[in-house]
């Protein structure tokens, strides 16, 4: 860290800056600020102003900063921010308001006051929220299409042409910042830190004398830890850049973060792991920006912006949170311990509690007010409320799909590979199965084929080479499955494990009956097999265990054809999510198959 460069900034920005505020800007003592300001004047960066108590830049003190002239910014805003739903699946973090300013607004304005004006956000999730920025500061985009698959080491690789020469500030959009602690000039790279007291899971430095960092630990106590924004010099990425892009190839460090990178680099492990790169073991000079504290502001949850801005204590401008406080009659500050469940294909869903109990809403996904009818699964929730077959309904709006229902602790769900489990799975769906509930609407697979197939062309075609010959290979076992005129009863249509609670007490529930209607009972063995990547052997066990007996050959035909159909409907349903931006790995491929190989397995069977 050159503090030259800070004392030539200090009395650039303040010519009657005190030599108290010089100690207290650079961290070191009161004689040895007095010591770095007459070396200023010997070398003539500085002198004695002409009014008492004050100093005069000089050109050489000018020329110096030119040299350390900030270049402008990167601000990170890909990612989801999940320990913030539901507001982030509204509203990326850094777009957040506190105190009626959004976060990352407060920073870009900051920014702006400092004289930097060349800003980047790299975006991600709901990258169309922050368009609005070009036009309002300036400010470039810059789309990181890795966002929902890997960490920030790959943020940093995508954007690492923005810092390679330049002097640059990486920025978090979620951060607050109470002071602007953004300058024209810096003295050398740097990282943010706040003191802990006590046990902390942050990531915590150890730094020498000059505060130069020599070691990133997990864990500490008592420790200054990196909090807040970072300063990269022209000279740390020209060291750190070659590193973190040969790490981006290395498999296994999809989630790392940047800092994983600078960490194994100061503990010497990057040079093991990379010994063909000589910078990756030269020691990197990155130094300790130690902030005072309630400055700098990394709100980890909900609940501690609660804390912070009393506003979301009471109005949080979100329509899941405002339904909550609604249906229970309780203010949003009673809606506590809020967290992400596992996004479904379909749904985005958070667990809340209220007093001692915890629920879970509901929020339907982009796009599926065109696959799902939520009247009609209202209906199948109203036709089930007697029965102890699913979830305990305590709110469902069959406009929006919202849905509130209770949790249960301590449920797990299914394992496909445990007999014990599928076996209870199954006596469940006998039950329903047998019950005699009906509703008004059924599940047609060739509407539903014709349905999906019609969304996916008004995007393009369909991507297999070989569609029309399996899509007619799909209406051969439709024109068989008629023929056999099955007595339809209410069917679930989704049974994939997952929607399978295992309760404590031993008893079974089944969620999420988005597609149910009523269809061939069979159906729901051939979605549970294909949900659950079942082979023949598997299938065939399945069978067995819902019947309770051998199947007949008409049985097998049945289910094997209903595997097929739901293999081919559902890889539409997948390749027109990807449409729309959601991709689902190898499962449209998993389920194409299944559709070709239990058609060729129905054409084997006897009589069909």
């Amino acid at each position: 860290m050159n503090r030259n460069v800070i004392i030539c900034r200090l009395v650039l920005e303040n010519p009657a800056v005190t030599q108290r505020e010089i100690s207290q800007e650079l961290m070191v003592s009161l004689g040895t600020a007095n010591s770095l300001v007459k070396d200023c004047i010997e070398k003539e960066l500085i002198a004695p102003g002409k009014m008492n108590e004050s100093y005069e830049l000089l050109p050489a003190g000018r020329t110096l900063l030119d040299q350390h002239k900030v270049d402008g910014a990167v601000i990170i805003a890909a990612g989801f921010g999940s320990r913030f739903v539901p507001l982030t699946f509204e509203t990326p973090k850094g777009l957040l308001e506190v105190f009626g300013e959004r976060m990352i607004e407060r920073q870009i304005r900051q920014l702006h006051e400092a004289g930097i004006t060349d800003i980047t956000i790299v975006v991600g999730y709901l990258k169309e929220k922050f368009e609005y920025l070009i036009d309002k500061y300036k400010v470039r985009l810059l789309y990181n299409p890795e966002y929902s698959k890997k960490n920030t080491l790959a943020t940093i690789y995508h954007a690492r042409e923005l810092f390679r020469g330049r002097n640059m500030y990486l920025l978090s959009s979620d951060n607050w910042m109470r002071h602007n602690m953004y300058h024209a000039y810096e003295g050398g790279a740097w990282y943010s830190s706040s003191y802990m007291e006590g046990e902390t899971s942050e990531w915590c430095f150890d730094y020498n004398k000059k505060g130069r960092i020599l070691n990133v630990t997990v864990g500490g106590q008592d420790k200054w830890v990196m909090y807040g924004p970072v300063f990269f010099s022209k000279s740390f990425s020209d060291q750190f850049l070659p590193v973190l892009e040969a790490y981006y190839e290395i498999p296994g460090t999809e989630q790392f973060y940047w800092e994983n990178v600078l960490m194994e680099m100061l503990s010497g492990e990057a040079a093991k792991r990379l010994p063909e790169i000589s910078e990756a073991g030269r020691e990197i000079e990155l130094y300790i920006n130690r902030r005072p504290a309630d400055e700098v502001y990394e709100f980890e949850n909900l609940e501690e912006l609660r804390r912070f801005d009393i506003k979301y204590q009471h109005r949080s401008d979100n329509e899941a949170l405002e339904l909550v406080s609604k249906v229970f009659a309780v203010p949003e500050s009673d809606i506590t311990e809020i967290r992400c469940l596992k996004a479904g294909m379909t749904n985005k869903s958070f667990l809340f509690k209220i007093k001692d109990r915890h629920y879970i809403c509901r929020i339907p996904g982009p796009g599926t007010e065109l696959l799902i009818n939520r009247q009609q699964e209202k209906s199948v929730y109203d036709a089930l409320s007697q029965y102890d077959i699913t979830e305990k309904v305590i709110y469902f709006n069959g406009e929006s799909g919202y849905k509130i229902a209770e949790f249960y602790e301590g449920a797990h769900n299914a394992n496909p590979d445990s007999l014990k489990e599928i076996s209870r799975c199954m006596a469940l769906v006998r039950e329903f199965h047998n019950s005699g509930i009906e509703v008004s609407h059924s599940f047609d697979f060739q509407e539903r084929i014709d349905f999906y197939e019609n969304l996916c062309r008004r995007y393009g075609a369909v991507p297999f080479e070989d569609y029309s010959e399996i899509r007619s290979q799909m209406a051969e076992l439709l024109q068989n499955l008629d023929r056999l005129g099955h007595k339809k009863v209410l069917s679930h249509l989704d049974t994939v494990v997952d929607n399978f609670l295992m309760l404590p007490d031993g008893t079974v529930r089944l969620i999420d009956w988005e597609y149910a209607g009523m269809c061939d009972p069979l159906v729901d063995i051939s979605m549970c097999a294909i949900y659950s990547y079942y082979n023949e052997e598997e299938t065939d066990r399945l069978i067995e265990i819902y019947l309770q007996r051998n199947p007949t050959t008409e049985e097998r035909f049945t289910v094997y054809a209903y595997m097929a159909l739901g293999g081919f409907l559902w890889s539409l349903w997948a390749i027109y999510k990807a449409f729309l931006g959601e991709e689902f790995g190898e499962y449209t491929i998993i389920m194409y198959r299944y559709a070709k190989t239990y058609y060729k397995k129905c054409k084997g069977l006897p009589n069909f």
